[in-house]
């Protein structure tokens, strides 16, 4: 859960100016990733919050690629910020 203070902290001004900008979608798809995961540690039979989960990854693997395709910079910059690893291409 630090971590989610951490990225909230940097996309803290952001947050007012630019909600449906790929980055601000990509950050808040990053955080309900998160939080999914962690609610799936401790209950490992909850199918809905599995499908969800899968759903959002979805999204942001979506949202990545466009990313990619359109501005490589904002792209590699997102990436290293949300700590998240790099997509393969296809």
């Amino acid at each position: 859960m630090i971590k989610n203070a951490f990225i909230s902290v940097i996309f803290q001004e952001k947050k007012e100016e630019n909600k449906g900008s790929a980055e601000f979608q990509i950050f808040s798809f990053t955080n309900k990733i998160r939080k999914l995961t962690s609610h799936l540690e401790l209950h490992r039979k909850d199918y809905l919050s599995q499908r969800g989960l899968r759903k959002i990854l979805g999204k942001r693997q979506r949202l990545l690629s466009y990313l990619s395709k359109k501005d490589r910079v904002r792209y590699k910059k997102l990436i290293s910020q949300l700590d998240i690893r790099e997509s393969k291409n296809r």
